[in-house]
Formats: structure tokens, sequence, C-alpha cells
């Protein structure tokens, strides 16, 4: 049985989704941010490209990561999965963390690129690196979210020992596929 109704189950999970797609659509539009920011000769698409990555990071992308971490481990432990019974609910939790951590250090990078954007436009290969370093990233971030977004959807097989125990001591009714 669920320690969650099935109202306020079904509300974790449209906040969980929401958030973690939310994450995912804005990831997306960062990496077309940081295209176009590499790739464009004109200035003002420069500079606004740049400039517009650090806020949607800040403001959006940030904010929403954190909400996918906080929203996915109340839905695991109002579900019957669990937050250690299943080895795939462990792999999301972990990638989630990661990829928290990760953009927090990334967003040092995007403000460094977004203030010399801001100061004049930049020309040429002028921090090249870090720009193809920006959409290397965000590349990154959009596989690793597609990855917990497919073991959500395929829910691999694999109680961890901590799952087998629990299981033997009360098993639980298989969960409705969602």
């Amino acid at each position: 049985m669920s320690p969650f109704s099935a109202s306020l189950r079904k509300a974790a999970l449209t906040a969980h989704v929401t958030a973690s797609l939310g994450w995912l659509g804005a990831v997306a539009a960062f990496f077309a941010l940081a295209v176009a920011g590499l790739v464009s000769s004109a200035p003002r698409t420069v500079q606004g490209a740049y400039v517009a990555m650090e806020l949607i990071g800040w403001a959006v992308i940030v904010p929403l990561a954190g909400l996918t971490l906080v929203t996915g481990v109340v839905q695991s432990l109002g579900t019957v999965w669990g937050l250690w019974r299943h080895y795939w609910v462990i792999a999301k939790l972990l990638i989630t963390m990661l990829a928290t951590a990760l953009l927090l250090v990334h967003m040092q990078p995007v403000g460094h690129v977004a203030d010399a954007a801001a100061r004049a436009a930049l020309v040429g290969g002028e921090l090249q690196g870090m720009r193809i370093q920006l959409i290397a990233d965000a590349a990154a971030a959009a596989v690793a979210l597609v990855t917990a977004a497919a073991l959500s959807v395929f829910k691999p097989r694999g109680l961890t020992r901590y799952g087998r125990r629990r299981q033997r001591e009360r098993p639980l009714p298989r969960p409705a596929a969602l």
C-alpha cells in the first residue's frame, strides 16, 4: 500500500513530471542559445544569446533542477517504489543529484561568458573553448535528463538488497502501470 492517497500521489507525480520536463525544455533552449552564440556573426545576436543563457540558467534551469530533485524524492517516498528499493530509482536520484551539482559548477563559466558578451560582443575566437564547452555541457545535460526519463518509463527490474529484504518482510502489490 502506498503511503500517499491516490490524489496526493498523482499531484506529486504531476509536479515531478512538470519540473523534470521543464528542466529538459530549458536545457534545450539553453543549447539553442549556445549554438546561436557560437555560430552567429551578428554581434547583437551573440551578445543577446549569452546574456539570455545566464538568465535562463539562474532563473529557470537551476530552480527546476532543485524542484526535480525534491519532487523526485517526495514521489519515491510516497509510492510503493520507495527511494532505496529499486536500482532504477537510485540511478535516477544519482543522475539528478550529479546533474544538479554539475549545473551549479557550470553556471560559473556561463556567467563569465555572459559578462564578456555584455561588455562587448564576442568576436572571432574569443573564449572559443568556453563557448564550445557550453554547447557540450548542454548536450550532456539533455542526454542525462532523457536517460532519467527513460528509467522512469522502462523501470528496469532489479531490487536492491534493502528492497529484497523489505519484499520478504511484507510483499507489496505490483504497482499499476503509469
